[in-house]
């Protein structure tokens, strides 16, 4: 997983409440369990104008002229930011894997889905929780202005304007040392493989009747 330390990043708003997990990966795309690939099917029933299928060729899909995300000011935007409850609706850990997919290091919105808060971190995907009405202010600023960027510092817990202007986030301190860290689930295991592998071999010695393989 990708270490999160300080991010620089154009900023995309996406103007809208209660962004289920549906709207960010369609269901159709859950048959794979690769983490990768997601990208191009990423907000896909309102980025096209057809319907998107697995395994698709997206490069000749007919795009939705009125979605933000197919503005040209915002390609290449790495830091999304939307209104309350976003990533509501099912538990697909697909969503983040999405949204990271597509270049996404950070969503910042006034609250998140539980589930899909815990599935970002997990992922490497930093959710920041900030005030409505910071939410409100940062989303006029990005739109009003072409080309805005904020820079989030994660050891400072800080979301900076280019004018200086600071927005303060809490985070969880094992989900901060695991993000700076760069570790998920797996990566925090094999940092004990050695005392795993030596905790086995203890007790194959004092207990050797669970390593018995069963007659058949």
């Amino acid at each position: 997983m990708q270490k999160f330390i300080t991010h620089q990043g154009l900023v995309a708003p996406m103007d809208r409440a209660n962004v289920d997990t549906d709207a960010i990966i369609p269901k159709q795309f859950l048959k794979s369990i690769q983490r990768s690939g997601f990208g191009p099917n990423l907000f896909d029933a309102w980025r096209y104008l057809d319907e998107g299928q697995p395994g698709q060729d997206n490069s000749g899909r007919p795009l939705n002229p009125d979605f933000v995300l197919n503005h040209a000011r915002y390609q290449g935007a790495s830091i999304l930011i939307a209104r309350e409850n976003f990533g509501c609706g099912s538990s697909r850990e697909h969503a983040p894997w999405a949204l990271e997919d597509y270049g996404f290091r950070a969503i910042i919105a006034p609250s998140f889905a539980d589930i899909f808060h815990s599935n970002a971190y997990k992922n490497g995907l930093l959710p920041i929780t900030l005030p409505a009405d910071c939410v409100d202010e940062l989303l006029h600023i990005t739109a009003s202005q072409e080309g805005f960027r904020l820079t989030i510092d994660l050891s400072q817990q800080k979301v900076t304007t280019p004018d200086g202007r600071a927005f303060a986030f809490e985070i969880d301190g094992f989900r901060k040392y695991c993000l700076m860290e760069g570790l998920d689930d797996i990566g925090l295991t094999l940092r004990y493989a050695e005392e795993i592998k030596n905790f086995e071999a203890s007790r194959r010695v004092a207990q050797p009747w669970l390593y018995v393989e069963s007659a058949r």
